[in-house]
């Protein structure tokens, strides 16, 4: 039987937190980022959290170990975006069918719950149906699909875009 804990970031999690993300950059199309990053460029990305506010990220660990990451992060630079957050997520491939992902984002819509948040959005590759439902399971819609937005591995790629109510609808 195994433990699954959520909690805060540490900046000593980057480390792992590159290696699951590194796997899809190499592996799968899920990112749209075609080299893998370096621990170094990994702690920059990871600056922009912090333990308040609605720019978070939350770990999961299963047994002690990092198995994935759910984050919000600024939306756009320009100001009047302020209020919308996009999510992220990414889990270790072998940590699949644990419910992580759902351990995450529930972890993470608590704590942004007061947050002056307005609207959620997630992008994703398609076809991805755990994403898609875990996406729906939350409350997500699917807005509108990006056609052939991203060329990779030789070809080219949608993206669904989804939204959900924020903390002041």
């Amino acid at each position: 039987m195994t433990s699954v804990n959520v909690r805060p970031a540490a900046r000593g999690d980057v480390p792992r937190l590159t290696e699951i993300y590194n796997y899809y950059v190499i592996h799968t199309p899920i990112t749209f980022d075609v080299e893998p990053y370096t621990v170094e460029k990994r702690e920059i990305w990871f600056d922009q959290f912090a333990a308040s506010g609605r720019y978070r990220i939350f770990v999961a660990e299963d047994n002690g170990a990092v198995a994935g990451y759910a984050c919000t992060m600024r939306f756009r630079p320009k100001a009047a975006y302020e209020t919308t957050v996009e999510m992220s997520i990414y889990c270790a491939r072998d940590a699949a069918d644990k419910g992580i992902g759902s351990r995450l984002y529930a972890a993470l819509f608590d704590a942004l719950r007061n947050e002056d948040i307005r609207r959620y959005v997630a992008g994703y590759t398609m076809p991805n149906p755990v994403s898609a439902a875990l996406h729906e399971r939350f409350g997500f819609k699917c807005v509108g699909v990006f056609t052939e937005v991203g060329r990779k591995f030789g070809r080219y790629w949608d993206v669904a875009w989804n939204e959900r109510p924020g903390n002041l609808d």
